[in-house]
């Protein structure tokens, strides 16, 4: 994305494809709060300041599976580390749906563990207003009473993974770590749990 209007512009037109907003969020990388404030002022319906977000493209790594294994082995590497660390296993990685599942899926074949799928609450489709729930899917790995890692690509507010280490927790998981491309939160650790990165975003201001 080169800048405010490109991103505007493609928010709109993920939500007229039928997008809500936390898959709008999870494909430009943004906030769900970001997503509103583009699309409001997308409309011109909003005067507010821009929220203090960063949007992140990997595209580049993403589009190429020799770039993505590349990247996945960097992960694992980093994983080794601090599993090694604290003297934990893993029986399997869990990735987040959807941009996590395939560094996920390369870091499980690096690890020789198996592979289970989460796909988070702001991905869900809601009726009636009730309120979305994230699950695992059941063509994958189950969690209970196995040691795991959780696999995304980029962490803004770290909500996504609180939720995530909730389900898994109350599924009989016991979580390891948390390993991520990009950290935008700034953060060594989400709901208790370790997080590394190969990027970390600090603000300074």
């Amino acid at each position: 994305m080169k800048n405010i209007e490109t991103l505007m512009k493609k928010a709109t037109e993920l939500k007229a494809e039928g997008l809500v907003e936390g898959q709008i969020s999870e494909e430009l990388n943004v906030s769900s709060e970001t997503v509103t404030w583009l699309l409001t002022h997308a409309e011109k319906t909003s005067t507010a300041p821009g929220p203090k977000d960063i949007s992140v493209d990997w595209s580049m790594i993403g589009k190429s599976a020799f770039r993505l294994s590349h990247i996945s082995q960097a992960l694992s590497d980093i994983l080794y580390e601090t599993l090694d660390v604290t003297e934990c296993g893993v029986d399997v990685v869990v990735g987040i749906a959807l941009s996590g599942l395939p560094l996920a899926s390369m870091v499980a074949s690096d690890l020789a563990a198996e592979l289970a799928v989460y796909t988070p609450s702001k991905q869900m489709l809601t009726q009636g207003g009730k309120k979305a729930r994230g699950n695992l899917s059941s063509n994958f790995s189950d969690v209970k009473d196995k040691e795991c890692i959780i696999i995304d690509d980029v962490v803004t507010s770290g909500r996504t993974l609180e939720e995530t280490v909730e389900y898994l927790d109350e599924h009989g998981a016991k979580i390891n770590a948390i390993a991520v491309l990009i950290d935008k939160k700034g953060t060594d650790e989400i709901a208790g749990v370790p997080v590394v990165s190969l990027l970390k975003v600090i603000r300074v201001n």
